[in-house]
């Protein structure tokens, strides 16, 4: 795993989105997996800069989303294929019919699962999956449990998880509970894992996925046997490491 050290989340943002953009310059077909919530955010924004200064080109770019909550369709705009919308894509030159999202709105669990499955299968793989973690570990929203589920599969959503997301709904009640995710497998498979970590509410997490054991308690330790992982992470998401002198 290497590590990039950033001051701070913007300069983290930027540091991923020139990371992302001489991918895209080396592979103009890359297929991306691709993630929402706040972490990411930055880094649309500077990649729709860098589109705006007509620095990369995404008409060729497939993407793949990591997830979707279970009910929650494109127009919905707690949705993941509306964020998707919203931060990115309406901003840039990609093809729309070439990003995938999980169908949040079809009803049966298996019947989503194996479609959204196909679609990775037919785009080739992931080339270069973008990643956060939550608070307890999670990446995709792939929950602490007793297993390691590989592929995409229908997660009901731990009441930690349901809390961190409060904050983008009226209240925690209108929290999705259940939400169609990547599998572990489906994340491992891609080349290259760019893991992207901010806040001192993440150092936990981040210390547990780099020195703890390798458990499906904290889903994020799996990545500790991927070969190709590029870790970027704040000052504030590295201070328990900082403080066990590990840096």
């Amino acid at each position: 795993m290497r590590f990039v050290y950033c001051k701070n989340y913007d300069e983290m943002s930027k540091k991923i989105a020139e990371d992302l953009i001489q991918e895209i310059r080396q592979n103009p077909e890359i297929v991306l997996g691709l993630a929402t919530g706040s972490t990411p955010e930055g880094t649309y924004e500077y990649l729709v800069k860098a589109y705006e200064e007509g620095t990369v080109d995404f008409s060729k770019v497939t993407s793949v989303n990591l997830d979707e909550y279970k009910g929650l369709g494109p127009d919905d705009d707690q949705g993941y294929r509306y964020f998707m919308n919203h931060h990115l894509f309406d901003h840039v030159n990609i093809d729309k019919a070439n990003t995938y999202v999980p169908n949040g709105l079809e009803e049966d669990s298996d019947k989503a699962c194996s479609e959204y499955e196909a679609i990775i299968e037919n785009v080739g793989g992931i080339d270069v999956q973008l990643l956060g973690i939550g608070g307890n570990g999670h990446i995709g929203f792939n929950e602490p449990g007793e297993i390691f589920i590989k592929g995409t599969h229908c997660v009901d959503l731990a009441e930690s998880t349901l809390k961190a997301n409060a904050r983008f709904f009226d209240s925690i009640d209108d929290v999705p509970k259940q939400a169609y995710s990547m599998g572990v497998g489906n994340i491992m498979s891609a080349k290259k894992v760019i893991l992207a970590v901010s806040g001192k509410n993440k150092a936990q997490a981040l210390y547990d996925t780099l020195y703890g054991d390798i458990t499906p308690k904290v889903q994020a330790s799996i990545l500790q046997l991927h070969n190709n992982v590029v870790l970027y992470a704040d000052e504030d998401a590295l201070s328990i490491i900082k403080e066990k002198g590990l840096l």
